[in-house]
């Protein structure tokens, strides 16, 4: 219910906005300043400011889902107008309370200037966003563990997360996704969670996206666990409404997954060619459980043969300590996005231990991956879509 108190303040920012614009346009032409063309235009910027909302009070049909995407690309064009423009306000402002307050600098024709420029920063900011979320990376890492995985000496894993399938990610960039992990050759395929983006129905081309998942080659086969957005429930630019019912998982996502030959390992532990193992993990916020609980890291491997490789799958990095102390050698894991979009990849750090990359802990790897997809807007600004592609010596 957060995003009820947010709201007022949501559509606050949105009106300064449209009025911002207005200032601009009438000094670069009286014109623009007559109703003919300013209602028209309040009413288109008041629809995509509440598309969102409206997407989401509209019962799930054809046009909700595009309006619902509409939404996608318009909370980035906020977010970067928002940004430029308070940017430039603020040091108009600071010239204000200077020499500089009986320059050019207050004239029409510098009014006209700085916002051209502002326009433009924000236009190349999210084409630029736009493109780089599409464009999937490859990541590469390298690990040594200290045990023998039986006859093997060497193991490609290959992780992703974070697809967020629905109404941003559709059929061509999962296309795009598998393209590029059956490049790998790998041994093994690793999915970290938020498979779907909170509805199953939200997806274009269900048929189409699970005859790509089921493309995807490896060794050992895929493997995967669910994250915090595999739970259909209704979502508001990032709220979640669940109006005090259990937070399930899907059965019709579930099926999905298995009929795209996709193995769940939610709060189990499977032991591959009797070499090494791999523990999935439920989700810390949501599990999807009858009583909202997962096990414990120690609980799920407290009976494994520790001599051999384990390999743990969390949808979000934490308790990595407690999956150290658990015996685990690599822990993989997405949710953080490396925040998605600046300036949240400056920030992102001071919530996650391990927000994005490898990091060491004791003697096991923590490996978090920026995520395939995105969440909220279809844009990327100072972070990566990408799979990862993990080296696996083994030393023992």
């Amino acid at each position: 219910m957060i995003f009820l108190f947010l709201l007022p303040f949501y559509l606050g920012v949105s009106s300064y906005m449209m009025f911002r614009f207005f200032y601009w346009m009438k000094h670069c032409n009286h014109r623009f300043n007559w109703l003919r063309f300013k209602v028209p235009f309040a009413v288109v910027y008041l629809f995509m400011a509440l598309s969102p909302v409206i997407a989401f009070l509209l019962p799930k049909s054809a046009v909700a889902i595009v309006i619902r995407r509409i939404s996608t690309y318009w909370i980035g064009i906020m977010l970067y107008s928002l940004l430029y423009v308070v940017l430039f306000d603020l040091l108009r402002l600071i010239a204000k309370h200077t020499k500089l307050k009986n320059t050019l600098l207050f004239s029409r024709g510098s009014v006209i200037s700085i916002g051209s420029v502002v326009v433009a920063c924000a236009v190349a900011t999210c084409l630029y966003g736009i493109f780089n979320a599409r464009n999937i990376k490859v990541n590469e890492y390298s690990v040594t563990v200290n045990k023998s995985c039986g006859s093997d000496k060497h193991l490609k894993a290959v992780l992703v997360a974070d697809l967020h399938m629905g109404y941003a990610i559709g059929v061509d960039h999962i296309t795009n996704m598998v393209e590029k992990i059956n490049e790998q050759d790998a041994d093994i395929v690793i999915i970290a969670g938020d498979i779907f983006d909170n509805s199953y129905d939200g997806m274009d081309d269900p048929e189409g996206i699970k005859a790509q998942l089921k493309s995807i080659k490896s060794k050992y086969g895929v493997y995967a666990v669910y994250g915090n957005h595999d739970i259909d429930e209704k979502i508001l630019m990032g709220f979640t409404f669940d109006w005090g019912g259990k937070q399930l998982n899907s059965e019709k996502m579930t099926n999905f997954i298995k009929e795209c030959n996709i193995k769940l390992i939610n709060d189990e532990s499977v032991l591959i060619n009797d070499e090494f193992y791999l523990v999935g993990r439920r989700d810390t916020d949501k599990p999807g459980t009858e009583d909202g609980t997962r096990a414990e890291i120690s609980e799920l491997t407290k009976d494994l043969d520790k001599t051999k490789p384990i390999f743990v799958l969390s949808h979000e990095p934490d308790e990595l300590q407690k999956t150290a102390d658990a015996g685990a050698d690599i822990d993989f894991s997405g949710h953080t996005h490396d925040g998605q979009l600046f300036p949240g990849n400056l920030t992102i750090g001071l919530f996650w231990e391990n927000p994005c990359g490898m990091i060491k802990k004791d003697n096991m790897y923590s490996i978090v991956t920026s995520g395939v997809g995105v969440y909220g807007t279809f844009m990327r600004v100072g972070t990566d879509a990408e799979i990862c592609s993990v080296d696996i010596d083994f030393a023992g």
